[in-house]
């Protein structure tokens, strides 16, 4: 059959065969699955594909396939044959394998009982020993909390009371705080320490050893505090090393037995009370005999010259001149912590003396000191904190017994400066007890301390002013045109009080006990001042009188500034020195050449006062205005004794002026006013004589020849 025009048969696919309910179904998926080929689809759309002859072809092509595929099976049936020989045995052996492993899952499954078993045991066995373990535990602990070991009984018993002891009885309070416990803690047992039959039997010898340890306690603790009371004891010493050490105990005893704590309390606050009081009043009373007394009830600025007379003698001791006045080295008292308190022993042992206020700054540091100590320790040894510690009661008696050291000595006490310094030392030492955080016992102390000082001072400074005040020539000393002690002893006092209240001085509130004192001293100035003109009075000429002023405030003005002291005082006398200086000059110079001063003052005061007489053609006549005579008597006079009267004047300013410097200023001014005043005199001849000047004018000396003479003087001193 030709096949010509029929598509190759290798892209047709072939079609199933399916018979039953679903042909029809099978058929339209096998059409769908044939016409899926394009080329078929393409045969069947044009025409040219014949089927009969297709399904010819397809029939002979499954028939040869048929052939080739029995030809095949009997190739290679004696494979297929030993194939099938080997499955038989491998299915005997695997049969037997089925056989063997049925007999192990039997014995594997009787070994899986045993295991689960064997689990079930060892869980047990494990809770067993973890509750065994738990119990030994809880045990062990009840055993170690209750049971008292025979060393500590024998070392609370027995053995010193030392680190073992303290650790001893700590462990003992732990043991009987067990013991004692109702709930919290519960033994492994379930029942409360106290109600197990151990802890019942137990409690009461923990009890009888606790007694023990307190009975102990209190033996060592009264046994450490006998030593306080002992002289020349170390109590910082004793504090550290046998009290705060063992603090432990004094817990334990407010614990185990209030009555022996309030006890050992009672006895330290006494003992240490007794000792401090003790300490002080001696050292206090070993300080007293180093004391200068550097002032006494009549050393006072205005003082009668009696009192600085020795007893068998009239002439004054100098050594009472010196003096409680000066501030000197005395103001290093306020440097901080630069100085040491004073050594008692050793000062007495040297020879050394002091002023007061070196004493009571040794005195409050070393109270401040121990103060502080027992604030601390009082705190740290009694774990007391509230108002009514026993600090109060330790240092009562010694902070009244140094108050009233401090008012029997200001009693007699006439050193303003030692007060004013001491005031000073107060304010410092209230710092100090602010930086040591004991300003709330301290403070009030220190106030009082204040209170005392300032009236005191304002009696002393009354008695000074009260002095300047009712002084006089006869008491005090007059008739020396040279600088009086007064006016030392004022300038160094009111020096060194100034001194002391500026150092360190910030701004003050008004109305201060400091803004007082300034008023006080504006008071003395201005008594002082009056002072010194009653002395001055005294003196029968003017120009002794400005001699003594001028010594006496060039005294207190050279104080003031070698003392580096400024302020309205100094101003107040310099303008008082220049006014005296003054008159001095105009006083000195009449001395010598009165005549020609009167006649230049009062010529000059008629010339003002009158316009000058003209002639016809305007020219002054001479006549009218001076005598010409005396002019010419004038000018031959200071001709022929102006240098006799510069020498005259350069010997009565070196003997009036016990300051050298003063002196030269004063001679200088004196010569420059001379020569002032001759000029004037000079200038009245011309405006007098304007056309022609008289033949005497040839006798006047030149300015040039009297400032050379001058300046001979001035390189001459």
């Amino acid at each position: 059959m030709s096949t010509a025009g029929v598509p190759k048969r290798t892209s047709l696919p072939l079609l199933k065969k399916e018979s039953g309910e679903h042909a029809t179904e099978t058929l339209s998926a096998d059409l769908a699955v044939f016409l899926s080929d394009p080329s078929l689809r393409s045969a069947l759309a044009d025409g040219s594909l014949d089927l009969a002859s297709y399904s010819s072809t397809i029939n002979s092509e499954l028939a040869t396939l048929e052939r080739e595929c029995i030809a095949l099976h009997r190739q290679a049936a004696p494979d297929i044959r030993i194939l099938r020989e080997e499955m038989d045995v491998c299915d005997s052996i695997l049969a037997g394998l089925q056989e063997m492993l049925l007999g192990f899952q039997a014995d594997l499954s009787g070994l899986s009982g045993d295991i689960r078993q064997l689990q079930e045991q060892s869980q047990s066995l494990a809770v067993q020993v973890d509750n065994r373990r738990d119990a030994e535990e809880g045990l062990r602990l009840f055993l170690e909390r209750i049971v008292v070991p025979p060393n500590l009984a024998e070392c609370i018993c027995r053995g010193e009371v030392d680190e073992l002891f303290l650790e001893c009885v700590k462990d003992l309070e732990e043991k009987y705080a067990y013991v004692q416990l109702t709930e919290g803690f519960i033994s492994s047992s379930g029942i409360p320490p106290s109600q197990t039959a151990a802890g019942k039997e137990m409690i009461e010898h923990l009890s009888k050893l606790r007694l023990k340890a307190v009975e102990r306690t209190r033996t060592y603790f009264l046994n450490v505090l006998k030593q306080l009371r002992r002289p020349k004891t170390h109590i910082r010493m004793i504090q550290t090393h046998a009290l705060l050490k063992y603090e432990y105990l004094v817990d334990f005893l407010l614990v185990s037995s209030p009555t022996i704590h309030n006890e050992i309390r009672d006895v330290y606050v006494e003992s240490m009370s007794k000792t401090l009081h003790t300490l002080f009043r001696t050292y206090h009373k070993q300080l007293l005999t180093l004391d200068m007394r550097l002032a006494t009830r009549v050393d006072l600025i205005a003082v009668e010259e009696g009192a600085l007379r020795d007893a068998f003698s009239t002439k004054v001791n100098m050594r009472k001149r010196g003096d409680a006045f000066v501030l000197g080295d005395r103001a290093k008292v306020l440097d901080g912590t630069s100085l040491p308190p004073i050594n008692a022993h050793l000062a007495s042992m040297n020879g050394e003396k002091y002023s007061y206020e070196m004493i009571f700054r040794s005195i409050i540091s070393h109270l401040i000191d121990a103060a502080t100590n027992e604030y601390i320790f009082a705190r740290q040894f009694f774990k007391e904190y509230g108002q009514n510690d026993c600090w109060e009661a330790i240092f009562g008696k010694t902070l009244s017994l140094v108050l009233e050291q401090l008012e029997n000595y200001l009693f007699n006490c006439h050193d303003a400066i030692a007060i004013l310094l001491m005031i000073k030392l107060t304010h410092s030492f209230k710092r100090t007890v602010k930086a040591r955080r004991i300003e709330k016992v301290m403070e009030p102390f220190l106030d009082r301390v204040a209170n005392l000082f300032w009236p005191r001072l304002k009696m002393v400074m009354d008695a000074h002013l009260r002095s300047i005040r009712g002084a006089n020539a006869k008491k005090v000393g007059g008739g020396d045109i040279h600088p009086h002690l007064v006016s030392r002893r004022y300038a160094e006092f009111t020096c060194s009080i100034l001194l002391i209240l500026n150092r360190g001085r910030k701004n003050a509130t008004g109305g201060s006990a400091g803004d007082r004192l300034v008023n006080d001293l504006d008071v003395m100035l201005e008594e002082m001042v009056l002072l010194l003109k009653r002395l001055a009075d005294v003196h029968a000429t003017n120009i002794k009188r400005n001699v003594f002023m001028i010594n006496n405030l060039d005294q207190i003005t050279t104080i003031f500034k070698e003392r580096r002291v400024s302020g309205k005082e100094l101003n107040r006398f310099s303008e008082l020195l220049v006014q005296q200086r003054e008159l001095f000059v105009e006083e000195e110079l009449l001395q010598t050449f009165s005549k020609m001063i009167a006649f230049v003052q009062q010529t000059e005061a008629h010339m003002s006062r009158i316009s000058a007489p003209r002639s016809a053609r305007g020219v002054a006549a001479p006549a009218d205005v001076v005598n010409p005579e005396v002019v010419e008597s004038l000018v031959h006079e200071f001709a022929s004794n102006w240098k006799a009267g510069i020498e005259q004047i350069n010997r009565n300013v070196l003997s009036y002026f016990s300051n050298f410097r003063n002196g030269m200023e004063i001679l200088k001014q004196v010569l420059t006013q001379l020569l002032l005043y001759y000029t004037r005199f000079q200038d009245v001849i011309r405006k007098v004589w304007r056309g022609k000047p008289p033949s005497f004018c040839k006798d006047l000396v030149s300015t040039s020849v009297i400032l050379a003479e001058i300046k001979k003087h001035a390189l001459a001193i």
